[in-house]
Formats: structure tokens, C-alpha cells, sequence
């Protein structure tokens, strides 16, 4: 059941509210347009927020943190306020009688005072009677349309906040040091590989671009965009690119590169191909390969690897996730990543998950990056994403990516780099597997 508050909107109402995330209880359009159907889903669960949406285009509703029941009586709340939302804003609208805040009636939806009713007397309908209770312009908050096209109610639930991180990070500058300088020194255990390639894969606007860009502000010293990065539903990474990261401007360049790749898209025959995977994995693809996602690339392609060495292969692949949107992942994207990870399985490439835009996911968090593992949310979010992709808890990473801001923070920077000591990590796994299979073999 997907919410069709967005997570831009729900985000907007939680700061009216604290810090808390919203539950979908009732979805007219599956449970049903009656009372019947709205109490048996919603009673006895408070706080509440109950939102209307119509052909219009608006989106309003009432909050109340009174439990919902069949009583035929007035409660008093408050707290209760009605609100319309347009684009990123919210229009508020308190109880002026909060005696006569909410009436429980059995045969509507939410019913806020005598002002507005959501399902009203078991229709798909609006009861808007402004100045009853509360006071709002009707054509502001729903334009007159008191056809209703859905409605949903969700529950309020406070977000916890552990005393003591459940991951301990240290969170200063002597430890991002540690860090940059231990990426600096890395040397894969084989000698004839140089450089570690990390396979970046991913939903279209996830962050792949955006990560590159962010490790290489670290080394840098200010925030860079060397890779095209940005808002858009189909992917902006048309080529196999492969970018190594340089410590200052025109400096060293570090033992890992970052390959990028085209975003996961749902539809079939758009975005990444499987079948061009299992060549990137292999080493094939040639850097800057232009792909097409109607033919998977071909071994008479200009520049393809036809005997591409231990150097030229995949060593680590990083998934990376958008954490606003592990709960509503599409289940054809989902198909297509658990066919990816069976290829990537199969060759024996370790796989870490990359959770970015962990503030916009969480209020507690957009407070504070040093909350990230203080947030029960977060680690809901994350044991989630561990289990639909299928890798272990300690092989997901959250970060956040730098994206609008101008100056580097330094608790984005510790997230940042401890992401890349864990590919490095990971790719000295596979090293050690690699190395212990030609002993073998030898034998």
C-alpha cells in the first residue's frame, strides 16, 4: 500500500508535528469510501492525520491527536488544526472551539468539528463548512471541489532517539584525517592491480554521479561537480565512465576509481542491461562507452576488452540507494536489481549498499548528520534495504552526498570516507578469495 502523500509532503507536515514519521492506516481507494471501513482501520490509533485529495489538485485534511471511535460525540483537542498544502508549504488552520475539535460519528471518515468531513455520510464526498469550529477560506484550501478522488489516514509515530549510537563514529577532524590518509597509502594485495574499481549501480537520481562528486570534494578541499549529477527521471549517465578521484587539484591520483554507469529505470529495455553488466563486471567495457539500451554492447564494439586482465575487472559493487525511497522501491526495479545481484553473485564480486540522502529521509537526522546512528528510522531503513537487496547489515553504509551545499561539512566528510574504507575493505576480500583460489589451483 503506497502512500500518495509524497515524501517532499509528509515531510512538510512532520515539522508541524516534531520528530515523527507517518504511518498509512486507510486508503480509501482499496479499503473503501465508508465510515464502516475508515474505523476499522483507524479507530483506537491517535495522533492522526487525515488528508482528502480531489480532481482539483488540492491536498488537505485535519490532524487531531484524539483516538478515532464510533461514539456520536465531540472530543475536546487542542491540538487539532486543519491545513491545505501547496507545493512545499502548508496553510494551517488551529481549532478555534477545542471542545468541539473532532466528532466521532460512525458513518463518515474523519470529521473535524462541523468544518470539514472526509467521507462524508459514506460517499466520496467533502462536508466543507468553514467558520464552524475553524476558520479557512473553503477556495483556498480545496478550490470547491467536494468531490473526493482519495483519502487517506495515517498514524503519527514519534521517531525515537537512541542515548548512545548504535554504530560509534567519531566525529572529528583528527579522525577524518586518519581517514583520508589511510585511503591515500592503500594497496591492493595483488600486485598487478593498482587501482581498486568500484561498480556504482542504481536508481535513476539515487546519488551514483553525485557520490563521485562528493569523494572527490573531500580530496580536493571544496565542493566539485566533475560528474554530471541532477534531478531527472531517466538516467543522466549515458556512458561507462570510469573516474579516478586526485588528491588536490591535478594531484595523485588515489588507489580507487569509481565507475559509473546508466541509472536502474523500471521499464524494460530502458536504463542499465543486465547483459552489459556482466561485461562492465568482466572488465569489457572500455571507458566512455556509449550505451545502447536496446542492444546489449557486442565484441566487435570499438575499444572492447577481448582479454581484459585482473586490473581491468570489477572488484566491489556499490548499490546505491535514495533512502527517502527504499519503502516505495517499484517492484519491476526490484526485479531487475535481484537479477543483478545473482550475476554479481556468481562471479563472487563483494556487494555494499550506499544509502544516500539519509537528512531528507530523517528529520532527526536533517538536524544533524551525527544522528544518522541515533535514528531508529535510519536503521529500520537500513535493515529494510539489507534485506530486499540481500546483504548484511554491516554492508550498508548511509552518507550524504554533497548536492547543494558550497563548503565542506565535516561530519559528511567522516561518512563519506568511512563508505570508501569499506569498499576498500571489501575489495581485499576479494583479493585474499582470489589469491587463495590460484594456490589452489596450483596445487
Amino acid at each position: 500500500m503506497n502512500p500518495r502523500l509524497t515524501r517532499s509532503q509528509q515531510k512538510t507536515v512532520c515539522a508541524q508535528l516534531g520528530n515523527v514519521k507517518l504511518q498509512l492506516l486507510y486508503k480509501a481507494s482499496i479499503h473503501g469510501f465508508t465510515g464502516a471501513a475508515f474505523h476499522q482501520r483507524c479507530d483506537n490509533c491517535c495522533p492522526t492525520v487525515s488528508v482528502g485529495y480531489n480532481a482539483a489538485g488540492y491536498v488537505f485534511g485535519g490532524f487531531t491527536k484524539q483516538p478515532f471511535t464510533r461514539s456520536g460525540q465531540y472530543v475536546h483537542d487542542d491540538q487539532a488544526f486543519l491545513f491545505t498544502l501547496s507545493g512545499e508549504s502548508l496553510l494551517k488552520y488551529p481549532a478555534t472551539s477545542p471542545g468541539y475539535a473532532v466528532k466521532m460519528m460512525s458513518n463518515t471518515g474523519p470529521y473535524f468539528g462541523e468544518a470539514l468531513v472526509l467521507v462524508n455520510g459514506n460517499q466520496a464526498a467533502v462536508y466543507s463548512s468553514p467558520g464552524n469550529y475553524y476558520n479557512f477560506s473553503a477556495a483556498e484550501m480545496h478550490g470547491n471541489d467536494l468531490t473526493l478522488t482519495e483519502c487517506e489516514v495515517y498514524q503519527v509515530e514519534v521517531i525515537p532517539e537512541y542515548e548512545k549510537p548504535w554504530r560509534p563514529v567519531v566525529w572529528e577532524n583528527e579522525q577524518r584525517m586518519e581517514l583520508m590518509e589511510s585511503i591515500k597509502s592503500y594497496k591492493p594485495t595483488v600486485s598487478s592491480v593498482s587501482q581498486v574499481r568500484v561498480l556504482l549501480i542504481g536508481q535513476v537520481g539515487a546519488g551514483k554521479s553525485s557520490f563521485f562528486n562528493s569523494i572527490s570534494s573531500v580530496f580536493r578541499g571544496h565542493v566539485t561537480n566533475q560528474a554530471i549529477a541532477g534531478c531527472s527521471t531517466t538516467s543522466l549517465t549515458t556512458r561507462f565512465r570510469t573516474y579516478s578521484v586526485k588528491v588536490g587539484r591535478g594531484g595523485k591520483p588515489l588507489p580507487i576509481i569509481l565507475c559509473d554507469t546508466m541509472g536502474l529505470e523500471e521499464s524494460t529495455g530502458a536504463g542499465l542491461d543486465v547483459d552489459d553488466l556482466v561485461s562492465i563486471l568482466k572488465g569489457h567495457l572500455p571507458d566512455r562507452y556509449q550505451f545502447n539500451p536496446s542492444a546489449p554492447l557486442h565484441s566487435e564494439a570499438q575499444g572492447y576488452h577481448k582479454s581484459p586482465g585482473l586490473k581491468d575487472q570489477i572488484h566491489c559493487v556499490a548499490y546505491v540507494v535514495d533512502a527517502c525511497k527504499v519503502s516505495i522501491m517499484p517492484t519491476k526495479l526490484e526485479g531487475k536489481l535481484e537479477a543483478i545481484r545473482r550475476k554479481v553473485n556468481l562471479i563472487g564480486i563483494p556487494q555494499l549498499v550506499l544509502m544516500t540522502k539519509v537528512d531528507e529521509a530523517c528529520p532527526f537526522v536533517s538536524q544533524d548528520v551525527r544522528n544518522v546512528y541515533r535514528s531508529c528510522y535510519i536503521k529500520e531503513l537500513m535493515q529494510e534495504v539489507s534485506g530486499r537487496i540481500g546483504v548484511p547489515m554491516s554492508c550498508v553504509v548511509p552518507v550524504k552526498n554533497y548536492s547543494q551545499e558550497l563548503d565542506l561539512d565535516l561530519n559528511c566528510d567522516v561518512l563519506l570516507l568511512s563508505a570508501v574504507i569499506q569498499m576498500l575493505r571489501l575489495a581485499d576480500d576479494y583479493f585474499d578469495e582470489i589469491t587463495d583460489q590460484l594456490l589452489v589451483e596450483g596445487h
